[in-house]
């Protein structure tokens, strides 16, 4: 299993924290670019026009409910059932 497939198992134990460059790494890898950054917010949009906006707290860490909207956005449970099929196969 390479980097992506272990953050994506990271991202799906519900952690309260992870770091920030995990999210920009997962984000990137699903097709999704930073746009914006204001302080502590970095907003990140693909090239369907979906929209996340992370914060990062103490500047390095993102709180464990932007790691839940990432799952959720990126359909992350479905991601790791399909990789784990194709992996037996």
């Amino acid at each position: 299993m390479g980097k992506l497939g272990k953050l994506v198992e990271q991202f799906l134990a519900n952690p309260p924290e992870v770091r920030f460059d995990d999210v920009c790494y997962i984000l990137t890898a699903f097709g999704f670019e930073e746009k914006r950054s204001k302080g502590s917010h970095h907003t990140f949009r693909n090239a369907d026009g979906l929209k996340i906006t992370v914060s990062k707290k103490g500047g390095k860490k993102v709180k464990g409910v932007y790691v839940k909207q990432i799952v959720v956005l990126l359909k992350l449970e479905e991601w790791s059932d399909e990789s784990e099929d194709e992996s037996q196969a």
